[in-house]
């Protein structure tokens, strides 16, 4: 219990705290013309009022990954929480503020162009293909889990809304909607609905587990748990089990640093009145997702008498949706019930959504196409045709590569962001230490992963350190060469 509200401390203080210091290293101009204003186009360049900029970024960022993510964390035990908490302040709020603010300078451009613009075109190439990959996955990943939660209900049963494909085209019709129609028909209008349902949904599983949380483990059993799991048979089916670094970094990543985010920001950067915005925006949206997570990581760890058996006992059961469900029904009753199949259904089509969205933008600005109605629907209609065709995939291979492809880009996005203060010639560290740790992460993942080298842990966590050093020590290099030159 004394662990949570540490961690919901620590974010509050560092949003009051950390925020303000890396806001004043970014180079906010509150007399700048934002890009809604110098491009105005009524399709994406659309001025929002900052309440709802926020709503509907902290919900583009977080759907149901600080959710899903927490509770397959919680599995590792108290660790969960630190882990969210160290990565969030230092990591992805930071991660989400610059990605907004990069965007902001740069006429709502997307991640790729900026890339571009202060790297090469190498680099530029590199983010398009992860940025275009990740987003892909995330539209493909949030077809299926809704689909099959809603084809799942009981009271579907026997009814033609009991089938899988019928949600799916559903979902892909609404998708192709929101990709196509302007930003201000659809999103503006739901989203602050949603992303409220999501604070009233978090807020009460919070208070009921406070409450009545007696399977809570005690403050001290966070070195306790690391010391005598250092290897955890969670992830992986083998008896030898996966190591905690880098996994547990690669199960949570919403609501603690996330690339998705990133392709979110430029969708929003686009429709804020004032650069001012972009800290209560940004990185505001970043620790509430934080927050969530941490509540969610708890009902992981309360839940359930039995502790972490039970909680992976119920994973292999039916994934973390069916643990959603049983957290809702047991602290919340029967209204808790109906609205966990709300959240769980309705979040993960608002990242989905915007993930499809971001892509077009991110497609179109790439290769200089302007945002007609002809040309989006020329790229909408072949996009969301194979995804139709990938939801016929294993879901868990998609979900494998959407991990990896996820802190890849927020590494890369953080290195992007070393750039943009080296050249401004502010405190680079809050953005390179950052990177750093996510390189090391992210090396030793596909050094480890089946999908990757496979290598032993004693290989592949090293390599991943040095690996990391050395983009640093490369990219400190690079600029002193070019500081001189200049």
């Amino acid at each position: 219990m004394l662990l949570f509200f540490i961690s919901i401390t620590i974010l509050i203080l560092g949003y009051k705290l950390y925020s303000p210091f890396v806001e004043k290293q970014a180079g906010i101009d509150i007399q700048a013309v934002t890009p809604q204003e110098r491009l105005h186009d009524g399709v994406d360049y659309v001025p929002i009022h900052p309440v709802k900029a926020f709503l509907i970024q902290f919900l583009n960022v977080a759907g149901v990954g600080p959710i899903f993510g927490p509770i397959l964390g919680a599995v590792y035990g108290p660790v969960a929480l630190v882990w969210i908490v160290i990565g969030n302040v230092v990591g992805g709020a930071v991660h989400d503020y610059f990605s907004g603010v990069m965007s902001l300078k740069e006429d709502g451009k997307s991640l790729p162009e900026i890339a571009g613009h202060y790297y090469n075109v190498i680099f530029k190439g590199v983010m398009l293909v992860f940025t275009a990959m990740l987003l892909f996955f995330v539209g493909v990943v949030f077809i299926m889990s809704p689909a099959g939660l809603l084809s799942n209900l009981s009271f579907f049963e026997g009814t033609i809304l009991a089938g899988n494909t019928f949600w799916v085209l559903v979902i892909l019709a609404y998708y192709f909607l929101a990709t196509l129609l302007p930003i201000d028909k659809i999103i503006t209008k739901l989203y602050p609905v949603f992303g409220a349902l999501m604070i009233v949904m978090t807020s009460l599983i919070a208070i009921a587990i406070l409450m009545d949380a007696p399977h809570l483990p005690p403050v001290n059993d966070v070195f306790a748990y690391f010391d005598a799991h250092e290897h955890s048979d969670f992830l992986q089916p083998n008896p030898d089990g996966a190591p905690i670094w880098p996994l547990l970094f690669l199960t949570i990543t919403c609501g603690a640093i996330s690339g998705f985010h990133s392709t979110q920001s430029p969708m929003i950067a686009r429709c804020l009145t004032n650069e001012k915005y972009a800290r209560p925006v940004f990185y505001g949206a970043m620790m509430c997702e934080g927050i969530v997570a941490c509540v969610w990581a708890l009902a992981g760890m309360a839940a359930f008498p039995g502790g972490y058996v039970e909680l992976k006992a119920m994973l292999a059961q039916g994934g973390p949706g069916l643990v959603v469900n049983h957290i809702a029904n047991s602290y919340l009753g029967v209204f808790g019930g109906v609205m966990a199949i709300l959240a769980v259904a309705i979040f993960p089509i608002t990242s989905g959504d915007t993930a499809f969205r971001s892509l077009r933008l991110t497609i179109m600005d790439a290769f200089n196409i302007s945002q007609t109605t002809k040309h989006r629907l020329a790229l909408a209609v072949p996009l969301l045709g194979i995804a139709y065709l990938m939801t016929f995939l294993d879901f868990s291979l998609i979900w494998r590569y959407f991990a990896f492809s996820n802190m890849l880009l927020s590494t890369s996005v953080l290195w992007l962001a070393t750039k943009y203060l080296f050249d401004r010639g502010t405190f680079h560290w809050i953005t390179s230490i950052p990177a750093v740790i996510g390189t090391a992460i992210t090396v030793a993942y596909i050094a480890t992963a089946g999908i990757g080298l496979n290598l032993p842990s004693t290989y592949s966590q090293p390599i991943g350190v040095v690996i990391a050093v050395l983009c640093l020590i490369g990219l400190a290099t690079a600029h002193s060469k070019r500081t001189v030159i200049a």
